[in-house]
């Protein structure tokens, strides 16, 4: 394995049955600030206009995580509790898909890195299980969040059953119309889970008056949740994608996936994840970039996004709110605008305005590329994995699995191509059989 000097090196651990967990789960989080060339632009107070302090994000976030939100540090140690509920399902499998190169006739290795191991299905418990940890140590007893297609709706349920947390859930309404097998999971784990925009807030109340119709955003669910958690002294609010403690988390992915290519001998070449607020991609990509910085490493990272909300293709690069009410504080990022209302495609966990502030800025500085891909092209190119290897891929991931297969049609030589196959698509059948 090639690391830097100072990378943490994964050791043994022994839950309170004995049972090992593989030395593979990581024992710190890797934070790409620490070697991007420039510092990630802050954010804004939504009043002032400066600069946040901790103290402006007290009243919705415990905190250790405030201060990962701002560390420039480049490895955080992953505390004991959160990294023994990993060993779940961590290591995630990277997988060799012979049959897919098989079926494509590809002269490139391709490799696909699953999170859909994960209980909940997807890559989302990797920050749910720690920020549920951090509030639960600070006596945080309840959270509210908004999730999209459901998966983050459904890590976040499970993390806080784990670590005896209350949730309320607010989801966007197309997706909670159309998926609710993912209510029904949500609420198996406890949590409580309404439609976004809902009466329950005077966000959702106003949303609702001025178009009682729409189907709903992750902008308008995230102002849904966070006026609810700022009215709660023992409430905090949790966000699935976007900040950079969640990105800070999800980089379990990406160092899993290095130590094992390097365990093979392999070299990734290019890496291809899909992208709605960033955190798959960023968790996946974020190593890749980072070695390349240190190391002159010449990995590419493609971010795949979908053309009906196309933030970093075709998005401003600028300071933006979060939510559609204007209650977050502003984020220098890749957006539509905070106004804008995708139409309601089945990938649901990327239909959000905006791209999380440290991928927009690594896309700005040219450490990484973006393509958009249609719907139609998505759902293809995941029904064609799923028949070559088995696996039905979340909505959201066969985007990578499409920007994958095109680019590895058209390859010449026996490169390497990683893909993030962020979740399973087994309670999105409905969207396959539309497709189909």
């Amino acid at each position: 394995m090639t690391t830097s000097p100072d990378t943490p090196r994964p050791a043994a651990l022994t839950d309170p049955v004995g049972t090992v967990v593989p030395s593979a789960v990581p024992t710190h989080w890797y934070n790409l600030a620490a070697d991007l060339p420039e510092p990630c632009p802050p954010a804004l107070h939504p009043g002032t206009r400066e600069p946040l302090t901790p103290e402006d994000l007290a009243p919705l976030f415990p905190m250790a995580l405030i201060g990962q939100e701002v560390s420039t540090e480049r490895w955080v140690e992953i505390p004991q509790t959160v990294r023994e509920i990993y060993a779940l399902w961590r290591p995630s499998p990277l997988v060799r898909a012979l049959r897919l190169e098989r079926a494509l006739g590809t002269p490139a290795r391709i490799y696909y890195k699953y999170e859909g191991v994960s209980p909940a299905g997807s890559h989302k418990p990797n920050t749910a299980v720690a920020q549920a940890y951090y509030n639960a140590v600070e006596g945080i007893t309840r959270l509210t969040t908004e999730t999209g297609a459901g998966q983050w709706g459904a890590s976040l349920s499970m993390a806080c059953s784990l670590l005896g947390l209350d949730l309320e859930v607010w989801q966007v309404r197309a997706s909670y119309d159309a998926k609710p097998y993912r209510r029904m999971q949500m609420e198996t784990y406890g949590a409580t889970c309404h439609p976004s925009p809902s009466d329950l807030t005077a966000a959702g109340r106003a949303m609702l008056a001025a178009d009682p119709t729409t189907t709903g955003s992750l902008g308008m669910a995230i102002s849904e949740a966070v006026e609810v958690a700022a009215q709660d002294p023992k409430a905090h609010y949790a966000l699935g994608s976007v900040l950079n403690h969640v990105l800070l988390h999800q980089s379990v992915i990406g160092q899993e996936a290095l130590t094992q290519l390097d365990e093979i001998g392999e070299t990734a070449d290019v890496v291809f994840g899909c992208a709605g607020g960033g955190s798959n991609l960023g968790g996946l990509s974020f190593p890749f970039i980072g070695r390349n910085l240190r190391d002159g490493a010449t990995t590419r990272v493609v971010a795949c996004e979908p053309a009906a909300c196309p933030s970093m293709t075709q998005g401003e690069y600028r300071y933006d709110f979060g939510d559609v009410a204007g209650l977050t504080p502003l984020l220098k990022m890749h957006t539509l605008g905070k106004d804008f209302v995708p139409p309601p495609i089945h990938a649901g966990g990327l239909r959000y305005h905006g791209m999380a502030p440290m991928v927009s800025h690594a896309y700005a500085l040219g450490l990484m590329e973006a393509i958009a891909v249609e719907q139609e092209d998505a759902f293809a190119a995941g029904i064609e994995f799923a028949r070559a290897e088995g696996i039905i891929p979340a909505p959201e991931s066969t985007h990578a699995v499409a920007g994958a297969i095109a680019h590895a049609r058209a390859a010449t030589t026996d490169e390497t191509i990683v893909i993030g196959l962020s979740g399973n698509g087994v309670l999105d059948l409905p969207a396959y059989h539309d497709f189909v």
